[in-house]
């Protein structure tokens, strides 16, 4: 009876929900053999005071009046986004920023409609000064993790890290597919792009360094990196220290490809709206062995979608056109879901010749 339950509600997201992407269709015409989803869930902070966190601000008693029956409805709306955004089945693994410990997690997948779905969690508490972290949901049917690290984040000059870390998972697919994933939510532009920008470029030096050690061990190694990167594709921390860039005609098996670019090119809006600009922030950088036909899983340039269903928009009334449906704008409750609207990847099968199962 559960899982008829659950079946409903999938079926019942999946026909209310559109994808905005380049062909501008359905989200699920056809479904992939594999579903990576990123969400910036926007500051889901539980309603208890942590005495080590800058947290007041999300208390019953704070500036944002931030209550238990707040935190529940918005438990709620990323898990309707998660099953929205899986199609005819949940994502295979989600990766998520902007939460602020294991127990809202919790609430996510224990407390709402995704309790059925199984996901498990990795996760650990960052140092990050306010107290949000980046974590992984993975379905254990399809994904079996077998190494976990967090890399700590320390700028140049500083004693210590006061920022979120970079979230490192290499486990295999039930198609034995051996993926490196990396979830990730680099420092905010706060007090201006170039002030800040040193910052983010010591993400991207981290970042580049772990991924070269797998590749020193396997140049065919299929890494995906996610993540709301606080930079857009052109940007120097993406192009010039990850070395991402945009997809070529032909791909070299250790280097990155930032599908982004491709999805900034063929679509009217973005993952982030900054006044009247829209921006791809929320990323996926992939590395050629993905797009190479190597191994059973397999993706192509075109195969990053930003979800953007009615539900996650609204008018914008201050510069026109629509906007992300946030939860708050400024101190005041706008009931919404994030300033951020997901992104999604797609796998497919390789098939014996060399075409993909879709």
């Amino acid at each position: 009876m559960k899982n008829i339950t659950f079946l409903i509600l999938v079926l019942f997201f999946h026909q209310s929900s559109f994808s905005q992407s380049k062909s501008g269709g359905k989200l699920d015409d056809l479904r992939s053999d594999y579903r990576i989803l990123f969400y910036n869930v926007e500051n889901l902070f539980d309603t208890k005071d942590d005495s080590l966190k800058n947290d007041a601000e999300f208390l019953p008693q704070g500036q944002k009046y931030w209550t238990w029956n707040k935190y529940q409805d918005k438990c709620t709306k990323i898990a309707k986004v998660i099953i929205a955004a899986g199609g005819w089945q949940v994502p295979d693994i989600v990766g998520l920023c902007e939460i602020e410990n294991k127990n809202v997690l919790k609430g996510i997948i224990y407390s709402t409609p995704l309790n059925k779905a199984r996901y498990q969690i990795i996760h650990k508490e960052s140092p990050d000064h306010r107290g949000i972290d980046v974590a992984l949901l993975f379905q254990p049917a399809s994904f079996f993790p077998i190494d976990t690290a967090f890399l700590r984040l320390i700028y140049d000059g500083a004693s210590h890290s006061s920022t979120r870390d970079i979230l490192y998972v290499k486990g295999t697919t039930h198609t034995d597919d051996t993926l490196h994933l990396f979830v990730n939510h680099w420092p905010s532009r706060w007090g201006g792009q170039l002030e800040s920008e040193h910052k983010r470029i010591a993400a991207a030096k981290l970042l580049r360094n772990k991924v070269d050690s797998i590749f020193n061990i396997n140049s065919k190694a299929k890494i995906i990196i996610m993540g709301d990167f606080n930079d857009y594709p052109n940007n120097k921390s993406i192009t010039t220290t990850l070395r991402a860039n945009k997809p070529k005609l032909q791909f070299k098996n250790n280097e990155l490809y930032n599908l982004a670019s491709f999805l900034e090119d063929n679509s009217s809006i973005a993952s982030h709206k900054y006044q009247d600009v829209w921006g791809m922030l929320d990323q996926f950088i992939i590395s050629g062995a993905l797009m190479n036909g190597n191994g059973i899983l397999n993706a192509q340039p075109s195969d990053m979608h930003l979800f953007a269903p009615p539900f996650l928009l609204e008018d914008d009334k201050t510069y026109k056109g629509i906007q992300p449906f946030r939860t708050y704008i400024g101190y005041k409750y706008h009931g919404g879901f994030s300033d951020h609207l997901p992104v999604y990847l797609d796998l497919w099968r390789h098939l014996e010749n060399g075409e993909q199962s879709q």
